[in-house]
């Protein structure tokens, strides 16, 4: 796994209380430089102290991450790339941000005791499926959401909270009772 980090502090603390209480946890992909769709789910995240944000790729700009992500969101993002990011601008800009964690192609994490694993095409999420090593799989790229399992893993795709070629969609995960609920941006 590649991890890249300049302030790990926030994640190993994450990591050190794997067994805190995380209700739910924020899934989207494909975000495509809508900097209104970002900030008013930002908001919508932060009023209702969702503190985990997961991004399965496709932000874009770089600049997107340092002027309305990361600064906006009060909790911690977990990012990787798409296949339109540039990989080394977006790399550099997130290690300067206290709350991004980048991961490069495939992203892995742990919260609440959920094992969870991020990629940006289907296919990938697909095969890591298989091996049956995680409780969730999020992947993107299609801007068609879809939620189904493959084994004892759940596999969701939030759509594209961009709102590119489909309605600007995204999921929430109940850590607890892990469910996944796919919302319409238009209906917060």
């Amino acid at each position: 796994m590649k991890r890249t980090r300049i302030n790990a502090d926030i994640n190993a603390d994450l990591r050190r209380n794997i067994n805190i209480k995380i209700m739910e946890i924020c899934l989207i992909s494909d975000s495509h430089d809508n900097v209104a769709n970002l900030e008013k789910l930002i908001n919508w995240l932060n009023k209702n102290n969702i503190s985990i944000l997961i991004h399965a790729g496709d932000l874009c700009a770089s600049s997107v991450l340092t002027k309305t992500l990361a600064p906006k969101f009060k909790g911690q993002i977990h990012l990787i790339l798409g296949n339109i990011s540039d990989p080394i601008s977006l790399e550099r800009v997130a290690n300067q941000l206290p709350n991004v964690s980048y991961y490069g192609q495939k992203g892995e994490v742990k919260i609440a005791d959920k094992e969870i694993a991020f990629v940006h095409f289907k296919e990938e999420a697909e095969k890591l499926a298989a091996e049956d090593n995680y409780n969730l799989i999020i992947f993107g790229h299609s801007h068609q959401p879809e939620v189904y399992k493959i084994n004892q893993t759940q596999l969701v795709n939030p759509g594209t909270i961009g709102g590119l070629y489909n309605i600007a969609t995204f999921a929430l995960y109940d850590t607890e009772k892990q469910t996944i609920k796919i919302k319409k941006l238009d209906d917060l």
